[in-house]
């Protein structure tokens, strides 16, 4: 039997009658409804399940969906950021990476050692890294181009870049991540409901009235954690958050040889410049996933194609056979989506006019914090504050039209 052999066996779920289908016509109530099931909602519903509170959760497709942005197999967890805010948050999150796994049984990362690599005279420094990662006592190290081949001769690195080195860079399984935290959402007694669209969240005095395609509930606290479909809950609030929506693809290139690609001989890497890029060793198969970040393939969940861009990937297949020379062609490519908030900060928080409504935005980099972000939802939902600085977060407050 598997780690979940112990688990306690529960019997069907039931659920008081929803509106208009009991005598008394009563509406479910909860301490909490989490709207979006990716990686922060699941989360954010596992942790305030462990904590005892009455949890329902809301994903408008089935559980597992490729829409969003939380499928596939792995995300990049690492500490190397070049501001220190996020190196904390980071610290945080790998703590409670190793919390979710001891509490589950499951191994959910696997590390390997990362590589940053900064163009000199580009878009970002090196120093901010070093500075960020000193202050906050992260292990790193500053390798040249040639120290770089020597250790990975897999990259061939040019002269001009400088490159950023932290051992305990590596791995999350992001589906098997997700699939865990609804699991053990539901073992600690997490009401989820799949294939359920919500339609508004109302507050009033009480609290939040949540509407769904399946009724309607009451909460006390609503997570809201819809990714690029916020805006459609937020707008009738008045409290609108800019984002750009654009479709994402990754792609796994078949090396002749994979040996040198082992997560034991070779780093996850990320390529910081004007364009960005970022991959992995092999991982349960023998091949190796690459990807341009942020591609600017503009489109809405409504237009989005799950079509790969050619020229994208013409655009990464040329910069692996520059950069990783032994990376092989392409197998096959697969897309997701990304929401990003300006300057792609996080927005973690209340909203400043309903402060029992809190929304969590993650703007494309949020994988690797995602069992701390979902403990950060359940402190502000339960304690109405975190153990961790947010500040720096909050949601964004739209000015005021102008006067006359």
């Amino acid at each position: 039997m598997g780690a979940d052999a112990a688990l306690p066996q529960t019997g069907p779920r039931t659920h008081p009658p929803r509106p208009g289908t009991g005598a008394a016509h009563s509406m479910e109530t909860f301490d909490v409804a989490v709207v979006g099931m990716g990686a922060l909602g699941s989360a954010a519903a596992y942790h305030l399940a462990r904590r005892g509170a009455k949890v329902v959760a809301f994903e408008q497709f089935e559980l597992g969906h490729v829409r969003g942005a939380s499928h596939d197999t792995s995300r990049i967890i690492r500490t190397s950021y070049g501001e220190e805010r996020y190196v904390r948050l980071a610290q945080s999150a790998y703590r409670d990476w190793a919390e979710l796994e001891a509490a589950t049984g499951e191994r959910l990362t696997t590390i390997t050692g990362g590589v940053v690599f900064i163009r000199t005279g580009g878009p970002y420094a090196a120093s901010d890294f070093a500075r960020a990662l000193t202050a906050t006592g992260v292990p790193h190290e500053l390798l040249s181009p040639a120290e770089v081949h020597e250790r990975w001769p897999q990259f061939a690195i040019p002269e001009g870049v400088e490159t950023v080195y932290t051992p305990d860079s590596g791995i999350a399984h992001a589906a098997r991540t997700v699939a865990t935290l609804q699991l053990h959402a539901r073992v600690n007694g997490a009401d989820i409901r799949d294939r359920t669209r919500v339609e508004a969240v109302e507050p009033d005095a009480e609290g939040v009235v949540v509407r769904t395609s399946g009724g309607e509930v009451r909460a006390r606290k609503v997570v809201i954690a819809a990714d690029a479909w916020t805006n459609e809950l937020l707008a009738p609030l008045g409290a609108e958050i800019p984002l750009v929506v654009m479709q994402e693809q990754v792609s796994y290139f078949a090396p002749a040889d994979a040996a040198p690609y082992d997560p034991a001989r070779f780093p996850v890497w990320i390529w910081e410049d004007d364009h960005c890029f970022y991959g992995f060793p092999t991982y349960g198969e023998p091949s190796i996933k690459a990807a341009r970040d942020v591609s600017e393939n503009l489109m809405t969940p409504a237009e989005r194609t799950f079509v790969p861009s050619p020229e994208l990937l013409d655009e990464l297949r040329g910069f692996m056979g520059e950069v990783i020379p032994g990376s092989g062609e392409v197998l096959r490519t697969v897309t997701c989506q990304y929401a990003l908030t300006p300057d792609r900060e996080f927005v973690l928080g209340p909203l400043p006019a309903h402060p029992e409504v809190l929304v969590a935005l993650a703007a494309g980099h949020g994988f690797k914090f995602t069992p701390a972000i979902g403990r950060v939802l359940a402190e502000l939902a339960l304690d109405g504050t975190t153990s961790d600085d947010i500040s720096g977060f909050a949601v964004p407050v739209a000015a005021a039209p102008p006067a006359g």
